[in-house]
């Protein structure tokens, strides 16, 4: 092993950089991993030997700035050009055969989507989790909205400075809803210029986002890659994104074959049965347990993926369908050739009831007949007063992330529930979900949040996948900004992302809708003003239609079965 090489970039600075060799004559295959985190921490010491045993050279290197490396850290702002240079300087060593695989998660994911659009020619193959090269409408806002209890702990904070910023000293929950935004890294003792930039920067068509959102150039990625993901991670949306360009677009057979895609039942750490070991197993603050299925060793699952690509082994992995998702409610793996599945029957289930839809106590119901019968919802939306987030696709903060029961936030008067009647037979949902709602506010800007529920027999209420729409934004995230006029029907799209799901018999299918998933996105205040440098807050009287003319619901991946 070689502690501390110092890699030099185009610019001449100079990136630390730990080797570790295995035993024989080579050239080797090589795989790369690079890390704001450390390179040198227990874990990537065991990755590196492990790596190195199974007859690698394996590089693990510390992005600019952090830690042993040179340089100013900048967010996603180096990691194209310092990515290729790195995979360039391997591919001139005599130890290294020409082949120069990558492998890490979430931001060492993203280290090796954005040089890979590069191409280098010694880059082989590349394996990934939970990670997206959409860092605008994924890492930072999410439809507008700012994604607060992600963004904002893990960018102002967890990543500020040479090394990183972990600290459980602060009252986050007060944390969370200091106004203005501009400046609630002050809050966390940080004056941090990088997260600062995000917010002044709202819109995706902004030349700022040039260089560092890569989700309109990842289908220049010309080799094999592998993306493990779950269902319940922050990066889904995008992954899948990235998965339909790249397998669509790119002009390489060899990259549209050899893109894989592996889902599970998991938040961002991925391969168990539950992401909360310590909760009860029974009554209604127990975790979800999917079962031993759900767990994968990941290490044997990339350790095959280079096998084949970097040593030319055949072991099958180019003969298996491309897709592999876990199916939740069965809780079983199953192969797909394709993402979206072909034989998907999107279907409309309409937001309907004979009375008030407010609160899991009211008469919301949920079906795919549609309104026959002028019908709405009222609540008021107080910003001082939002929705709490109980659990979703978030991470690396206090943020509730994963499945959880939703029934305090269902027990809410501004919580509009709609509900199936008790299943009769299974239903099968996988795959991309979107809400279309008719609604009209006294706000001249406001949020609409939707949210899908698989209620259990008990009660238990499992958020499946939620989404949200800026109502200044709701054109398009390239659009500029539009203000509402009050009292107006405006149709709205929300973006639930996907899902697997089997809703078996027994249990019922639930649409929640409201205007705040707090702290996971940032409060609308409701006035129109700048949302980063507001205070000033108002509620709103909020409207959602539910009528022949205004068929508000829901759209489902049906999977016939």
């Amino acid at each position: 092993m070689e502690n501390n090489v110092l890699v030099p970039m185009r610019d001449g600075v100079l990136l630390s950089t730990d080797i570790y060799y295995p035993v024989g004559e080579g050239p080797f295959p090589v795989v790369l991993s690079r890390t704001p985190y450390g390179n040198n921490d227990a874990g990537y010491v065991e990755h590196g030997r492990f790596w190195a045993s199974r007859g690698y050279v394996c590089v693990v290197q510390d992005c600019r700035g952090k830690y042993d490396s040179e340089g100013a850290y900048r967010l996603f702002k180096d990691e194209a050009n310092d990515g290729y240079d790195t995979v360039e300087w391997i591919g001139r060593q005599p130890w290294c055969n020409g082949k120069v695989g990558t492998l890490s998660g979430s931001y060492g994911g993203y280290t090796q989507l954005a040089p890979a659009i590069r191409g280098s020619r010694f880059l082989t193959a590349m394996a990934a989790s939970v990670t997206t090269s959409d860092v605008y409408n994924n890492w930072v806002y999410i439809d507008g909205a700012l994604f607060l209890g992600f963004a904002f702990p893990w960018g102002a904070l967890v990543m500020d400075g040479h090394v990183m910023q972990y600290s459980g000293a602060y009252d986050w929950p007060n944390v969370f809803r200091y106004l203005p935004l501009a400046t609630i890294d002050t809050q966390v003792g940080r004056v941090n210029p990088r997260f600062r930039e995000w917010l002044e920067h709202p819109r995706a068509d902004d030349p700022f986002w040039k260089g560092i959102s890569f989700e309109n150039e990842i289908e220049q990625i010309t080799v094999p890659l592998l993306v493990v993901e779950g269902w319940y991670d922050l990066f889904l949306r995008g992954a899948l994104d990235d998965h339909v360009r790249i397998t669509t677009a790119s002009p390489s057979e060899r990259a549209r074959k050899g893109k894989h895609l592996i889902i599970g039942p998991w938040p961002h750490e991925t391969g168990a049965r539950t992401d909360k070991p310590d909760a009860p197993r029974e009554g209604p603050e127990r975790g979800i347990d999917f079962g031993a299925a759900a767990e994968l060793e990941m290490r044997k699952l990339y350790l095959r993926w280079h096998d084949h690509w970097l040593k030319g082994i055949d072991n099958g992995v180019d003969s298996e369908p491309p897709v592999k998702i876990f199916v939740m409610g069965e809780n079983v793996w199953r192969h797909e050739n394709e993402w979206p599945l072909a034989r998907t029957r999107y279907t409309n289930y309409y937001f309907g009831g004979e009375g008030p839809a407010n609160s899991v106590a009211g008469n919301g119901t949920l079906s795919p007949e549609p309104p026959r019968q002028p019908g709405r919802d009222e609540f008021t939306y107080d910003p001082n007063d939002p929705v709490p987030t109980l659990g979703g696709n978030t991470c690396c903060s206090r943020v509730p992330s994963g499945p959880a029961n939703q029934i305090a936030a269902e027990r809410r008067q501004d919580v509009l529930v709609y509900t199936t009647p008790v299943l009769e037979e299974a239903l099968e949902v996988t795959g991309p979900i979107r809400v279309v709602l008719y609604a009209a506010t006294s706000a001249r800007d406001t949020d609409w949040t939707a949210k899908l529920v698989d209620v259990h027999p008990d009660g238990y209420a499992q958020n499946l996948q939620d989404g949200i729409v800026r109502a200044r934004y709701r054109k398009g995230k390239a659009a500029p900004a539009e203000l509402l006029e009050p009292g107006r029907v405006y149709e709205y799209e929300i973006d639930l992302w996907a899902t697997s799901n089997v809703f078996l018999p027994g249990h019922r299918l639930r649409v929640e809708i409201s205007s705040s998933n707090f702290p996971r996105f940032d409060r609308n205040l409701n006035t129109g003003e700048d949302p980063m440098t507001s205070v000033r807050m108002e509620t709103a009287r909020q409207t959602v239609m539910r009528s022949p003319e205004y068929p508000s619901h829901i759209v489902l991946p049906v999977i016939p079965r």
